[in-house]
């Protein structure tokens, strides 16, 4: 699926896009708040500035995802992999939950 697409249904209502696959997709500075994408491959996607508020990215595959300046408030990533992903722990402690997730450095949250 295209980051234009899921933008263009999110902005139509819908808020589940779990499981899906979106492996370089350009969500950049999109409003996605309270977005379901758990489960979903977002491997190399750009979502540096999204808004990802109250998002749900549980078991999240986010490898090298861009997540610059994204907001992750109340933002769910248990088990989220989150390897060599471009995200700073200032942004993580914002996050609902990070338990169990892979951080960019390799190392699991207990």
């Amino acid at each position: 699926m295209r980051g234009r697409k899921v933008i263009r249904q999110y902005k139509a209502g819908k808020r589940d896009f779990s499981r899906v696959r979106m492996r370089k997709a350009n969500l950049e500075g999109a409003d996605l708040q309270d977005i379901d994408l758990s489960w979903s491959y977002l491997g190399e996607a750009n979502l540096s500035h999204a808004n990802l508020t109250g998002a749900k990215l549980t078991g999240c595959d986010l490898i090298e995802a861009d997540l610059q300046d994204a907001t992750l408030e109340e933002a769910d990533l248990r088990g989220a992999n989150l390897y060599q992903t471009n995200v700073t722990s200032a942004q993580l402690a914002q996050a609902k939950s990070i338990e169990g997730a892979i951080l960019p450095d390799g190392a699991r949250q207990e």
